[in-house]
């Protein structure tokens, strides 16, 4: 028996470590598998050997391998077998085909964390590379629904909404989710926190109220007012899909087989009957043409079918960001503004009427064409507002709030215009870069405000961005990164001028 040394660290995998001695004398390597056995409790967890952390004769454990031995004194340990999903990711590896056995058991191990690091990369890698066929991704989407919690609502339609992304301040989900909600349709939106981002929904939606909820708090909620916006990951909701991410987001990847699994696993698993899809077009999207949007279009409606839920597409200007506000605090109090009708950017207002439209003419509130107009008039009529605002109060934040009370970074410096003329090209990572250089979205109050858009007219000196942060040292750093390549180019119109040739 071993005497254990408890480590209270998430590490997001079953993980024990012995010291290098023992693990010599037991023929065990560092990524072994290993059965640990305590008194009335057994797990599978990976080791990894230290020389210093643990003394001979003990054991280091982690949290969650802790939580399921129920924390015990002593343990004995024993090899293990590897899980039959190493031999289907090798045939992943080898272009073969997985049949819907083969792949609900890897899904299976992903979620109960029986697979190292280096596994899942190989399954992403190897998705990334070959391609699932269309069966297979059916396969899959059903796996990763049917591994976690679903969400089964008495009253129809479920409606959700899901945007590709790449565009920075898509704050649209603030506006689409209330106009829905108070339209008299249900919309329980799980969102996703920033990762490479300046502000997911979610972070979005912390600034206001809570945001992690269980699955039966999400259901109890959306009954009672109508809709959430929270945090996916706080659930138990597609638990694959969040262990998928973080692998691909190390290796830089996104397969495409696993972007459609991922967008309808989560859609399946809170019971939408309906989805549509924001699907930005543009340089520096997920979606570089038309074409490419118009074929993933496809893919998802066909897949949205075989799942028993009905998907439209919506392919959006993707060019510049919507609004003109980059980062969490930013971002919320230019949506409560146009929520409270005070005005806002033309872009914000008209994406989330176009989308929330869709969406009610699927549920059935509006015709067919007349979903636009029925969305604004919720909108304009204070409907949309009123009904965030219960929103907030049921995820416990404060329903009095207004855009006026938002508070963002009191450090803030202007990038100038070098030159007068017209903005001609606009870099949304670069502002996007900037806004987390400034502290996004971990400091809610940094980010950007953008004075001039596409085609707008500017004088030399005027602002053309506005960074804010919490940080005088982070604000720092992203004006000086801003000032050495600016992220929005200002040309004059007159691009040259050519002497007139005299007469001799």
């Amino acid at each position: 028996m071993l005497q254990v040394r408890p480590f209270d660290i998430e590490i997001g995998q079953h993980k024990v470590m012995l010291n290098t001695t023992d693990a010599r004398e037991r023929g065990l390597n560092p990524g072994d598998r290993v059965k640990v056995r305590a008194k009335g409790a057994v797990t599978t967890a990976l080791l990894d050997t230290t020389t210093q952390m643990v003394n001979p004769g003990e054991i280091g454990i982690f949290t969650e391998a802790l939580k399921e031995l129920k924390n015990p004194v002593d343990v004995d340990i024993m090899p293990a077998p590897r899980p039959a999903s190493i031999c289907h990711i090798k045939s992943l590896m080898d272009n073969q085909r997985l049949n819907e056995d083969q792949i609900r058991t890897v899904v299976q191990d992903i979620v109960d964390n029986n697979l190292s690091d280096i596994e899942l990369a190989a399954y992403v890698t190897a998705s990334y590379i070959h391609n699932i066929s269309p069966e297979e991704v059916v396969w899959l989407t059903k796996a990763m629904i049917e591994t976690g919690e679903r969400i089964h609502f008495d009253t129809h339609p479920v409606m959700d909404k899901h945007s590709i992304g790449g565009v920075p301040g898509n704050k649209v989900s603030l506006l689409i989710v209330p106009i829905v909600a108070a339209s008299g349709l249900l919309i329980p939106k799980t969102s996703s926190r920033a990762i490479t981002g300046a502000g997911g929904t979610a972070d979005l939606m912390e600034v206001l109220a809570p945001v992690e909820f269980n699955a039966a708090e999400i259901k109890e909620i959306t009954e009672k007012v109508g809709g959430v916006i929270v945090w996916g990951g706080a659930t138990n909701i597609a638990p694959a899909d969040d262990k998928l991410i973080k692998a691909e987001y190390a290796l830089s990847i996104d397969p495409y087989c696993q972007m459609l699994a991922s967008i309808m696993a989560k859609k399946g698993a809170v019971g939408a009957d309906a989805v549509v899809v924001d699907m930005p077009v543009g340089p520096g999207t997920k979606l570089a043409t038309p074409d490419e949007a118009r074929t993933m279009a496809k893919d998802l409606i066909d897949l949205g079918d075989k799942l028993a839920i009905r998907v439209e597409c919506a392919m959006t200007f993707g060019g510049s960001p919507v609004g003109r506000t980059i980062g969490p605090a930013l971002e919320v109090r230019e949506a409560l503004a146009v929520l409270e009708n005070k005005g806002g950017p033309n872009s914000l207002k008209e994406k989330s009427l176009s989308l929330a439209g869709i969406l009610l003419e699927m549920g059935g509130v509006a015709g067919r064409g007349e979903g636009h107009a029925a969305a604004e008039e919720i909108l304009t009529s204070g409907k949309a507002h009123a009904k965030l605002m219960e929103i907030i109060e049921a995820q416990g934040g404060d329903p009095n709030v207004k855009s006026e009370d938002i508070v963002i970074g009191e450090n803030c410096e202007d990038i100038l215009a070098p030159t007068g003329g017209y903005v001609v090209a606009f870099f949304n990572k670069r502002l996007v870069e900037l806004a987390r250089l400034a502290g996004a979205p971990s400091d809610q109050n940094a980010g950007v405000i953008i004075h001039k858009k596409m085609g707008e007219r500017v004088k030399k000196g005027e602002p053309l961005i506005t960074i804010c942060s919490s940080s005088d040292w982070e604000l720092d750093s992203a004006v000086k990164d801003a000032k050495r390549a600016m992220p929005i180019v200002v040309e004059g119109m007159l691009l040259g001028r050519y002497p007139r040739i005299t007469e001799l």
